[in-house]
């Protein structure tokens, strides 16, 4: 190597560690975005939307929680059942609002939140922030994460790393745990 490529490369350096650091920002850049959408999550909500605004737990019997949800809800969000694939009507929705827990009403996410992830169920990249609590779950043999309602420990999904930037995540929610509220006005 000549004294001069080897200068060549020596400058290069600096540029390179620039344009890393500049990749670098990008990702906290989009991170400030989801924060600002984990924020202001009201914004998309009705005027006169029906939710509940409380962590509160909600807690009631099998019997009480048979007379409020429909069979299907009751499978997913009492007994951590899954809709099949396809199924749900709320993994096409695209209106601007808020998708609240079919059990209690807490508000979950947003439509600004949700992705097309081609699986199926609606899927999500963030939350309202709060609005789960998870564990693991071993029932196809290797662990997954499940989250829940906090407010009524309704199951709604599974929290996969396959999401897009910046947050890398999927919430891969069962579209019959939720009820969506569009922007325009209450559901």
């Amino acid at each position: 190597m000549t004294r001069r490529d080897l200068l060549k490369r020596l400058t290069a350096i600096p540029l390179l560690a620039a344009w890393q650091r500049g990749s670098a920002a990008q990702p906290a850049a989009d991170m400030k975005g989801v924060e600002a959408l984990q924020r202001d999550w009201k914004t998309l909500l009705a005027a006169n939307a029906d939710v509940a605004l409380t962590t509160e737990p909600l807690r009631l019997s099998s019997e009480e929680w048979r007379k409020r949800l429909n069979p299907a809800q009751y499978d997913v969000l009492r007994e951590e059942g899954t809709e099949r694939a396809g199924s749900s009507p709320l993994d096409r929705e695209k209106r601007p609002g808020v998708f609240v827990c079919a059990g209690c009403s807490l508000p979950l996410f947003t439509s600004a939140m949700k992705y097309d992830s081609g699986t199926g169920w609606p899927s999500f990249f963030t939350t309202i922030p709060g609005a789960f609590g998870t564990k693991r779950d071993f029932k196809l043999i290797f662990p997954r994460t499940e989250y829940h309602c906090v407010r009524c420990g309704g199951h709604h999904g599974h929290l996969f790393d396959d999401g897009p930037k910046p947050t890398g995540l999927r919430y891969c929610n069962n579209g019959v745990a939720l009820r969506f509220i569009p922007k325009t006005g209450a559901a």
